[in-house]
């Protein structure tokens, strides 16, 4: 049975205040670490709780400190704040009035959600330890996360667990799904530059075509999941997106570049990926006599949550939406996020809130008409005051 007392003592002007907030966030979006604008507003509004904060971290990112009782125990919880650039293609009264830039993922919604959560943490002081409230930048080009580890969040802030949460379109508002392990997939990019010799089109025997060797290339990549990844263990996809070359309809090109993506579950596997695209690559180009140059680049690790902070979260999720309303083993994602770099520094966990699958809600992710559900807004809230409480080991008072 749910336990629904944040939801019922949410006061109608604490709803009515994080449906305000997100949807100011939303009619001026920002982007990357151009996030001053968003960071001022969540700033202002934290320290109107009375909230501590401490600015700059990661560039543009935030931390609010809410302390309470004597307890040394602490918890922190993220919400991320940037848009995308795309054109927004609503019509409602709070659509972006920044051209170009929307918050077509919901970051706007999950940083109101944290917001409530800590005006309410605030005025209630149910907990005994210290709340972290991170609000971080360049989340979409998976760089601020580990801006802000970089900049010393996790030094400079006795932060012992951290949670994050994100809202997913296609699954039913008060639904929350999680994995322990590898949630979400990480995300890596290479770019392989191969130099031939060019020539007449009719005369190929004089220069060593970088297109054919190109061709051998790609192939090859595509034994690396077949054949050097274990078949039960390890799922991972190896795309050549893009083939680029210098020559015409009767020029055998001088150089070929390829580009591509990959996305795996471990990190054990990202690097059988890349360690086996380095050995196949110059295999190929030294058999054919040809040069080549080889970068991959590692935007996301993949999301993995640690088995006991799932535990928490799943039991926090089942007091707020149900038993029932929790998945606590969902299929992992192909989607990468870069919450993933925090994880990889403290134990934690990463969960997936239903946005809707309707007319409201039920929009894809990056997509142009997208909107957070403002109706989710209590539910996520909700879930964060319930996690701090049970990890922060204070008995709420039900009477």
């Amino acid at each position: 049975m749910s336990s629904s007392i944040f939801i019922d003592q949410f006061s109608a002007q604490l709803i009515a205040d994080m449906t305000e907030w997100r949807q100011h966030l939303h009619r001026f979006p920002e982007c990357g670490f151009d996030v001053n604008l968003t960071a001022d507003f969540i700033a202002d509004k934290l320290q109107s709780f009375g909230i501590a904060v401490v600015r700059d971290i990661g560039k543009s990112g935030l931390v609010g400190i809410l302390r309470n009782g004597n307890s040394t125990a602490s918890i922190g919880l993220r919400a991320d704040m940037d848009a995308l650039h795309i054109h927004e293609q609503n019509t409602f009264s709070h659509c972006s009035q920044h051209d170009g830039k929307m918050h077509a993922c919901g970051h706007d919604g999950h940083s109101a959600m944290l917001l409530g959560a800590a005006c309410y943490l605030a005025k209630t002081s149910m907990f005994d330890g210290t709340v972290y409230f991170i609000f971080q930048p360049d989340e979409e080009h998976g760089r601020g996360a580990q801006a802000m580890i970089d900049d010393g969040l996790f030094e400079r802030f006795s932060i012992d667990e951290v949670y994050g949460i994100h809202n997913y379109p296609g699954l039913a508002e008060g639904e929350l799904m999680v994995r322990p392990g590898s949630l979400m997939a990480s995300e890596s990019s290479f770019e392989i530059t191969i130099n031939g010799v060019g020539g007449h089109a009719a005369l190929p025997h004089q220069g060593i075509d970088p297109i054919v060797v190109g061709a051998q290339v790609i192939m090859g990549l595509q034994t690396i999941v077949s054949r050097n990844l274990s078949a039960i263990h390890e799922t991972a996809v190896v795309s050549a997106t893009e083939f680029v070359t210098n020559g015409t309809v009767n020029v055998i090109p001088s150089q070929v570049v390829i580009k591509g993506d990959c996305r795996c579950f471990t990190e054990d596997s990202l690097t059988s990926i890349k360690d086996s695209m380095v050995r196949i690559v110059a295999g190929i180009c030294q058999a054919a006599g040809a040069k080549h140059t080889f970068e991959f680049i590692n935007t996301f690790y993949p999301t993995v949550n640690n088995p006991e902070q799932t535990a928490y979260s799943v039991q926090a999720a089942q007091k707020v939406l149900g038993v029932d309303k929790v998945n606590a083993a969902c299929d992992p994602l192909t989607i990468s996020e870069d919450f993933s770099s925090m994880l990889r520094v403290k134990p934690g966990c990463y969960v997936l809130l239903g946005n809707g699958t309707e007319s409201v809600g039920g929009c894809a992710l990056h997509n142009p008409k997208y909107d957070f559900n403002d109706r989710i807004l209590t539910l996520g809230a909700s879930y964060w005051i319930q996690l701090v409480n049970d990890r922060l080991n204070q008995t709420i008072n039900c009477e």
